[in-house]
């Protein structure tokens, strides 16, 4: 009966060593990796809103064309056109804030591996983890920017919107926020080429790390 106890008690304990072998077995690579890989994962929602905010977009666009070749005569359709675009500025604002949602989260689980980066053994490895690391920064800092603009942008198209819907509206007032949705666009198109650039680089240096820590990594390409 002792006998018995014994193995099994050696059994526990070479299971235990599995156990932990598997639990502490994951090299620092592998961590980072799976941290990379679960931020993009993170970042599914900023994907998934690109569509319907550009379908939007293309839908007030439409409305706004529609209004700006009706005369005051007409001020009753416009001002139903208007009160469409306005409801559709609503949406735009809502899939802007799922997309920086999105975007928060996954920097959130990047930002894990900043801790891991001075465990990496090799100083190429350490170097491209750090080019790693700024991209991603730069990346985000460049989304904040885009985002504020962008939010700042549907702001002045609802007020225009609003403004269409009033008989008294004179032509200046009309031409001056205009002017200003206008200016405001132009802003948001430099920091959306901004923000484009760097997640180009970081695509670039996340292959370019896991290359350096010899990552067997398949992107489908």
């Amino acid at each position: 009966m002792s006998r018995v106890n014994r193995v099994g008690i050696i059994s526990l304990f070479f299971c235990f060593l599995i156990l932990v072998g598997c639990q502490f077995g994951e090299s620092t690579e592998e961590k980072m990796y799976n941290h990379l890989e679960e931020a993009v994962a993170l970042e599914d929602q900023f994907r998934e809103q690109q569509s319907p905010l550009a379908k939007a977009e293309k839908k007030e666009q439409a409305l706004y064309d529609e209004i700006v070749a009706l005369s005051m005569d007409e001020f009753d359709k416009i001002k139903s056109l208007s009160t469409e675009a306005e409801a559709l500025t609503k949406k735009r604002l809502e899939y802007l804030n799922n997309e920086k949602e999105s975007i928060d989260k996954a920097y959130e689980e990047f930002k894990d591996t900043k801790d891991l980066r001075d465990d990496l053994e090799g100083e190429k490895v350490q170097e491209s983890a750090k080019s790693l690391i700024e991209k991603m920064d730069k990346r985000y800092n460049a989304y904040q920017s885009l985002y504020k603009e962008y939010k700042a942008a549907i702001e002045l198209d609802k007020k225009l919107y609003t403004m269409l819907q009033d008989k008294e509206l004179t032509l200046e007032q009309l031409q001056e926020q205009i002017k200003k949705v206008n200016e405001q666009y132009t802003k948001v198109s430099k920091q959306k080429e901004e923000f484009n650039k760097y997640t180009t680089e970081f695509n670039e240096a996340k292959k370019a790390f896991y290359k350096a820590a010899d990552l067997n990594v398949n992107y489908g390409e």
